[in-house]
């Protein structure tokens, strides 16, 4: 059993487990300009909560309910999409998040996948409250 716990520490990069044990509040804020959600085959569940102002994601949270991946690939998304304009939070793909990460398992790059849909989604549902006001 000890090998295991070693092998789990040494084979993972620092981001990785920064951003996988990383359990700060990401909850909803109170303004929310963006929400999207997806769930992923696996059963992993993501929405992505976005304030933004002037074009900027001033904040991002999410919710998430799945493995430690998925968590480290919110976390990653977060980290990443902050203070970024719309445009180029458009531009943020699964590799992005995986690249950070550096040793995502390649059998869990789908919760990469799953984290992105959420964000594209809340992207769009921005979009979309634009276009009605």
């Amino acid at each position: 059993m000890k090998a295991v716990a070693t092998d789990f520490w040494n084979k993972h990069s620092r981001q990785y487990l920064e951003m996988a044990l990383k359990h700060e509040p990401r909850e909803m804020p109170d303004e929310l300009d963006g929400y999207g959600q997806r769930t992923g085959d696996c059963g992993d569940t993501v929405e992505i909560f976005l304030t933004i102002k002037d074009n900027k994601i001033l904040q991002a949270g999410f919710r998430a309910q799945g493995c430690m991946n998925t968590n480290a690939c919110c976390n990653t998304l977060v980290h990443l999409i902050e203070g970024l304009s719309v445009e180029d939070a458009w531009q943020t793909t699964p590799e992005d998040v995986a690249d950070y990460l550096e040793t995502l398992p390649s059998d869990h790059f789908h919760c990469a996948e799953l984290t992105i849909g959420a964000l594209y989604l809340a992207l769009n549902n921005y979009q979309e409250r634009r276009k009605a006001l």
